[in-house]
């Protein structure tokens, strides 16, 4: 297997990929990370789209793909008022993250997204609406942290283990803060990779009417807990 090599702020480096688009043993390339821009939304939200396109918890929330896409641009683009959307040099893996003194949505976007969801999903909106304060009732509030909403890879660099890549390197940004980072774990065969790298479920939810199950997941970082 692979060995990854360890992360350096601003840069992962991969292994090659084989004919089948998975990694081999030629070696590693390295990949430039940078925050995404504004005008960059539409190739965060292709990755998003594309990754998520199974995930159980989000298709029993919006099983339309192209409704789903909807709500992962209003989430992007949230997001893409902080500087902590980051992204490889050609949107191989992208992460979305909230910071510790930042919201996911403006007040003006929180203010129409009721009417949103009644766009997407129409009479399930209610349902969907109780799947999201269920998000916001496990999510802690204990102490400051950095908030992993969306990590995802392109359909083609996936099985390359460029998605964890990403995430080393974000880990070591926050780690130089000294700052914890939660996440949420829409899919349970995910969680062994979160737990790999530091993460700790803390708690865990349905979607309601006995739907899938997220996993809330905290990592301390460098420091002691307050």
């Amino acid at each position: 297997m692979t060995r990854m090599p360890s992360p350096r702020i601003g840069a992962i480096q991969v292994p090659h990929a084989g004919r089948d688009g998975r990694a081999n043993d030629g070696g590693f390339i390295t990949l430039r990370v940078a925050p995404a821009t504004l005008a960059e939304a539409p190739q965060v939200v292709d990755v998003i789209a594309a990754a998520f396109l199974n995930d159980p918890t989000w298709s029993w929330a919006f099983p339309d793909p192209s409704a789903r896409r909807r709500w992962w641009q209003s989430c992007t683009q949230g997001a893409l008022r902080h500087p902590w959307v980051l992204r490889t040099g050609g949107f191989e893996t992208v992460s979305v993250w909230i910071p510790p003194d930042g919201t996911e949505f403006s007040p003006e976007e929180e203010a129409r997204l009721p009417d949103l969801l009644t766009e997407l999903v129409g009479q399930r909106a209610l349902e969907v609406t109780e799947l999201l304060q269920r998000f916001g009732d496990a999510h802690p509030r204990h102490t400051p942290h950095y908030y992993l909403s969306l990590l995802a890879t392109a359909d083609e660099h996936r099985g390359r283990g460029l998605g964890m890549a990403l995430l080393r390197e974000n880990l070591a940004r926050i780690d130089l803060e000294g700052i914890p980072a939660y996440l949420e774990s829409s899919n349970p065969q995910n969680n062994p990779r979160y737990e790999s790298l530091g993460f700790v479920p803390i708690t865990s939810f349905r979607a309601p009417g006995d739907g899938p199950v997220v996993t809330g997941m905290w990592r301390q970082g460098p420091h002691p807990a307050p």
